[in-house]
């Protein structure tokens, strides 16, 4: 996707639950990674840089630590997708309890390790 790109954003519930519905997933412990092609590349042909969206449940706790875990995947995305991740893909990044607490070396480590396993490293 390149290095310094703004990655778009899913917005709507049902470009969430397009990607949960119709692409992978793994599972780390600092957060989980869904990934599918993107529909948006259909319609944008002159980009095929994909986008992403950060959820976290009340599991992870209270609003201030569910904000909290998202602006800490957020950053994490920001470094880490826009540099490595493959273009043409849409990206959901969850949020899970030890999000809020994990060292941010290792959340990134996380989100390497998981793209690496869906094999959308680049």
């Amino acid at each position: 996707m390149g290095d310094g790109v703004r990655l778009e954003r899913l917005r709507k519930r049902r470009e969430f639950l397009a990607v949960a519905s119709g692409g992978r997933k793994w599972v780390t412990p600092g957060l989980v990674l869904q990934a599918a092609p993107s529909s948006h590349a259909d319609t944008h042909a002159d980009t095929d840089r994909g986008r992403v969206g950060f959820t976290a449940s009340r599991k992870v706790g209270n609003a201030v630590a569910r904000n909290r875990a998202k602006r800490r995947l957020r950053e994490a995305a920001r470094t880490i997708l826009a540099a490595h991740g493959a273009p043409g893909y849409d990206y959901v990044l969850i949020g899970r309890r030890a999000t809020i607490d994990r060292a941010y070396t290792r959340l990134t480590q996380d989100l390497e390790t998981a793209l690496k396993k869906l094999k959308l490293y680049h």
